[in-house]
């Protein structure tokens, strides 16, 4: 891992001495205010959002929340009908991908972080020892619903509190085990091979990260390590929206060994559309 450069410095020492979980509360708060409504133009503009693809007119949306958080159109991000195939959760970048070897996974080049430390449990390392991980990173431009890779049950998810690091591609190469500082909720659903996880990552400015299937929310003031069962919880299918993202972040999948053959050709930098086929499930 290189030296960051002067003003990468800068910048990091200003995120590192800065609140950043309440920077991100008050953001939160700000976005979903009425009066926020009035930066929805400037938005558009300034992250060139294609308005051909949304559900509704900018100017019904109520806050700037509601439309970074808004749905798309039907039919346009169709999911891959193969039986088995695997699809992308979001709309996003491959910032990496790979065999999860030594109980380990790439954060970037020459910088990994541990299947234990991202889970907040030693136990869950054998689980995922010789599968495969893909993270997917969230830009401001993209769509941040969160939906289904493949049909699964919610089992349990897990909040882990933590920082509030930015996820960019700055922050990803200078802040060691970022993924694994950082809040997060992991959800851990019963597929059909058995369990695979789906880590939902917190970041600076990020108002909260939402699950469909339960309370739990990241940057809660004085948050505190939950571990919840879900027993009566329903089937989602394959596409189904089960969370979102209020303001940018990353996913992060993991599926056991045996389960998952990445697509051909997929590749870190590539980017995504949710419902895009990128593996297929084996055995």
């Amino acid at each position: 891992m290189g030296k960051p450069a002067w003003s990468d410095r800068i910048k990091f020492m200003a995120v590192r001495v800065l609140p950043k979980h309440l920077l991100s509360r008050l953001a939160g708060t700000f976005a979903r205010s009425s009066f926020s409504r009035v930066f929805i133009p400037l938005y558009i503009k300034a992250f060139q959002i294609d308005l051909t693809q949304i559900e509704k007119k900018p100017h019904e949306y109520q806050s700037l929340t509601e439309f970074f958080t808004r749905r798309l159109l039907p039919d346009v991000r169709p999911i891959d009908p193969h039986a088995h195939s695997i699809v992308s959760p979001v709309d996003g970048t491959v910032a990496q991908f790979g065999v999860i070897r030594d109980g380990k996974l790439i954060q970037a080049k020459g910088v990994t972080y541990t299947v234990a430390e991202l889970l907040a449990d030693v136990q869950k390392q054998n689980v995922y020892e010789g599968g495969w991980f893909i993270t997917i990173y969230l830009s401001p431009t993209d769509y941040h619903r969160i939906h289904m890779p493949v049909a699964g049950t919610p089992s349990m998810y897990t909040y882990v509190p933590g920082s509030l690091y930015p996820v960019n591609p700055l922050g990803v190469k200078y802040v060691p085990g970022l993924f694994a500082k950082n809040e997060r909720i992991i959800t851990y659903f019963k597929g059909p091979y058995g369990e695979f996880a789906l880590v939902k990552v917190g970041a600076t400015i990020v108002g909260s990260v939402v699950v469909e299937y339960g309370n739990a929310r990241t940057n809660v003031k004085r948050g505190q390590l939950i571990h919840c069962e879900l027993p009566s919880a329903v089937e989602y299918g394959k596409g189904q929206e089960c969370g979102r993202f209020e303001f940018g972040s990353t996913v992060i999948l993991l599926f056991p060994r045996g389960v998952l053959v990445p697509e051909p050709g997929l590749f870190s930098g590539q980017t995504l559309r949710m419902g895009q086929r990128i593996g297929e499930l084996v055995r």
